[in-house]
């Protein structure tokens, strides 16, 4: 453990009480915002069983639409980030909350394979820049110390949204034939609900940075203000990235092709574990629900992963560690089979836990690094390209699904977290970027 890492015991009132105000008071905005665009970008794979033959999509056909989300991102978040670091948070995310908002109850309204691919790529596009302004945004409030638990409860909210969002997704699927619309309609169309009213409440209580924040102590706010004025410090003493380099950096360019392995898993098994549930046996009424329970289990794990990777200052090993067993998770299920279903889904629930805790360590590492425009274009960057991973995934694993069967297809979902840990390995830590200044 670095030395420099400050123990419980040893953190100040002052420190302890302006963390404390700050979470607070930003964090649950930020985690409303990041449950309904979890919601509202994983919802399809809740709506997949009864959709799909509705409109005649087989398993690649779905997974092809249902990825186009991330073409779209890809195109949009360097831009949108880059925004963001110039307008603030405030003004950019309840844009792209109202916008995204709508263009997702869209989806309600697709008729074939093209318009679902159109709605789809509209909806990536929409929301591109959510999630990386929220990682900068937290560099922006939260010294390195504390940033993998934020980073962590903010994660968070996607989990709740996932064990949330299906039972509600089930029971709105009830809806069916209500004027005329299918249930899995109404889903789509009562969703997009949230992030339109999280528009104008962000607009109102978001602060764009310390300075602006009249809801603190003058004492908390000078004192916020001088430790992130002096963590930044230490780090361009280190070395300060351009804008430029840091999109030719072999260290940024590893963790992008991680972030990709990570999306892969990710979100090729959130968009098809309602079908592979749906596999097991287990009925329409019970989908929902028994596809949340591995979001319950990841619930708690994650959030204290963050909050040890915090404690020790290490972050390669959490995050490698963490790629590894949810490659043995999804690598178990090739053995185990459908004829065991109980099993099959406690090495899924393994799985979803390690593949949930990886945001905290993941995130901590470019933005212990990063500065300024740099730390806007390079989080940026990665959330990018590493959501072409969410694309790549479901598409795949349709199609090997299509082909063979879901414990073939989870084979390839395993060996993306390998190819990722490889490249975090690759990375390492330099750990005097975890340093924090002495205090007086």
């Amino acid at each position: 453990m670095d030395a420099t890492v400050p123990t419980v015991r040893g953190i100040e009132p002052i420190e302890r009480e302006t963390i404390k105000r700050v979470a607070w008071r930003l964090m649950p905005l930020l985690m409303l915002g990041y449950f309904c665009a979890y919601l509202d970008r994983s919802n399809v794979g809740m709506a997949a069983p009864t959709m799909s033959p509705d409109l005649g999509f087989s398993n690649a056909v779905f997974g092809f639409g249902a990825g186009m989300f991330f073409v779209g991102y890809f195109l949009a978040e360097i831009p949108s980030n880059l925004i963001l670091n110039r307008v603030g948070a405030r003004r950019w995310i309840a844009r792209i909350l109202i916008t995204w908002g709508i263009i997702s109850g869209l989806t309600g309204f697709v008729w074939n394979d093209w318009s679902f691919y159109s709605i789809r790529f509209l909806l990536g596009l929409a929301e591109a820049g959510f999630y990386p302004g929220v990682v900068l945004y937290l560099s922006w409030w939260f010294p390195s110390y504390y940033r993998g638990r934020m980073q962590a409860t903010f994660q968070s909210a996607s989990i709740i949204s996932l064990f949330v969002g299906p039972p509600v997704g089930g029971l709105l699927l009830h809806m069916n034939g209500i004027l005329g619309l299918a249930g899995w309609r109404w889903m789509f169309i009562i969703e997009a609900l949230p992030p339109i009213i999280m528009c104008f409440v962000m607009w109102q209580l978001l602060t764009d940075r310390p300075k602006d924040a009249a809801w603190l102590k003058p004492d908390q706010r000078a004192w916020l203000i001088e430790r992130m004025d002096s963590e930044r410090a230490q780090r361009e003493a280190i070395r300060k990235y351009s804008l430029a380099e840091v999109f030719s950096n072999p260290k940024m360019l590893l963790l992008t092709l991680a972030y990709v392995g990570q999306n892969v898993s990710t979100y090729g098994v959130v968009f098809f574990l309602p079908l592979i549930v749906k596999g097991l046996g287990v009925s329409t009424d019970w989908i929902g629900l028994t596809a949340a329970l591995p979001y319950l289990c990841a619930f708690v794990v994650m959030i204290a992963w963050g909050y040890h990777s915090d404690i020790t200052g290490e972050r390669t090993w959490h995050l490698a560690g963490a790629y590894l067993l949810c490659s043995a998770g999804l690598a178990a299920c090739i053995f185990i089979g459908v004829g065991h279903p109980v099993v099959l889904m406690v090495a899924i629930c393994i799985a979803v836990m390690a593949q949930s805790s990886t945001a905290a360590p993941f995130w901590s590492l470019p933005s212990s690094m990063l500065t300024g425009a740099a730390a806007a274009g390079g989080i940026a960057m990665i959330g990018a390209v590493g959501n072409l991973g969410g694309w790549l995934g479901p598409f795949v694993f349709g199609m090997i699904k299509d082909a063979s069967s879901d414990t073939v297809a989870l084979l390839f979902l395993a060996s993306a977290t390998v190819m990722s840990a490889i490249c975090v390995i690759a990375v390492g830590q330099d750990r005097r970027l975890e340093r924090i200044p002495p205090r007086a």
